[in-house]
């Protein structure tokens, strides 16, 4: 590994040492996401577990400290969280911008290919087969979020303070299960960070700089901004329908915080009210994002696939698709370069500290609600997912190997 610059270099000096990714580590990096997409069921707090389990256990692209500093990150922006984690480490790996496309492309292309398939009438999502298919699928993501929340906690929460503050975090989400209150558990964590987490204060986790400069990151800045002012003055100005829809899902996913579930109120807004998807067409969409790997934000997919008047069908899809990741992506892009500088002042690492605690109760509190609750209803439910997760935890079995064999599982014991 290349040695860190040193403190007093300039950044641009930091930008240049840098270590960059060459095709092969793109290469890799799409690979490695490409799996993720095809496997990844559950939804984004089980991508997190997924990821964590990939990249930070197996292949050691980042340290946990370092990943739970991503999904603090990645909690506080607007946008689908677990795939601007998935971005952020793919421009860690890979060098900069080009990492990080290719780990989106690949994480986001399998269900948005599924979705539009689906668009086109292909369905098979019904029925026992599928149901039974389904339910198994929703009690793999209990095992990998269990784990995720297992390993994170003897990492980030070793001690009593730290403890405390996670089930703080947890309390309040659990009370109060909005994304509105896993920001405020986050910012409360780093509050209290300042206060109770000083006295480890070692080197900060994870990567010392990041592959873009602060020039860069400035200009995705401005664009994010840009675009949200400028596409519905241009789509009124000009009377164009292509800019209207491209406006209605950049705001949509540019509006959201925590991502998912949270997403569909704004998409039925902005696609059901003015007519151009009907209210069945909209509902089905939904109940086939929950059947797909990948993030539920490729429902955009579906619904410009649907759409009417055009843009529709492929070209609709695409337009959809990448408007609604657009400003969570820029956001990322345009935080990093500045996120490291942060990090690096002592006070800031004590605040982290606080953050990651919390981020391990929100976790958990996910594990509860929705993960379990939507999940686990009866004891052949929990002696499933408790036979996943001990091989993922004490087997070490290859997560998509778990997927399938827990998905035949929910199959086998489906009732009827």
């Amino acid at each position: 590994m290349s040695a860190a610059p040193p403190a007093s270099a300039t950044e641009d000096e930091r930008f240049a040492a840098v270590p960059r990714g060459g095709p092969g580590r793109v290469g890799e990096v799409f690979l490695v996401f490409l799996k993720l997409g095809l496997t990844s069921f559950g939804g984004p707090i089980a991508h997190l577990g997924y990821f964590r389990q990939a990249l930070v256990t197996r292949r050691r692209w980042i340290d946990e400290a370092g990943y739970a500093d991503l999904v603090a990150l990645c909690q506080f922006l607007p946008g689908p969280a677990s795939s601007q984690v998935g971005f952020a480490l793919g421009i860690l790996r890979g060098g900069g911008l080009l990492g990080g496309l290719a780990a989106w492309t690949a994480f986001t292309l399998p269900s948005a290919l599924l979705l539009v398939t689906f668009a086109y009438g292909a369905s098979a999502l019904s029925g026992p087969v599928a149901e039974g298919l389904i339910h198994g699928l929703k009690l793999v993501a209990v095992a990998v979020v269990a784990q995720a929340v297992w390993g994170m906690a003897r990492s980030l929460t070793p001690d009593r303070p730290r403890a405390s503050l996670a089930l703080g975090a947890l309390l309040l989400t659990v009370f109060a299960p909005t994304a509105f209150s896993q920001i405020l558990a986050i910012a409360l964590g780093a509050v209290a960070g300042l206060v109770l987490c000083r006295s480890d204060d070692g080197p900060g986790g994870g990567p010392r700089a990041v592959p873009i400069s602060r020039r860069a990151g400035g200009v995705a800045g401005a664009l994010f901004l840009l675009l949200l002012i400028g596409l519905p003055v241009l789509a009124q100005g000009l009377g164009s329908h292509a800019l209207a829809v491209s406006d209605a899902f950049f705001r949509s996913g540019a509006f959201v915080f925590g991502g998912g579930h949270v997403v569909l109120p704004l998409l039925r807004s902005a696609v059901v009210e003015p007519g151009w998807v009907s209210p069945d067409a909209f509902l089905a969409g939904y109940g086939a994002a929950q059947a797909v790997p990948g993030p539920l934000f490729t429902v955009a997919a579906y619904l410009g696939a649907v759409a009417e008047p055009g843009p529709n069908g492929p070209v609709g899809a695409a337009l959809a698709l990448v408007a609604i990741f657009l400003p969570g992506l820029l956001l990322v892009y345009g935080t990093l370069p500045f996120w490291d500088a942060v990090r690096a002042r002592p006070a800031a690492r004590a605040a982290m500290r606080g953050t990651n605690a919390a981020v391990v109760g929100i976790l958990a509190a996910a594990l509860y609600d929705p993960v379990w609750t939507g999940a686990v209803g009866t004891p052949r439910d929990f002696a499933l997912a408790a036979v996943a997760f001990v091989l993922l935890t004490v087997w070490r079995a290859p997560p998509w190997s778990v997927v399938v064999l827990t998905a035949l599982g929910g199959l086998v014991l489906a009732p009827g």
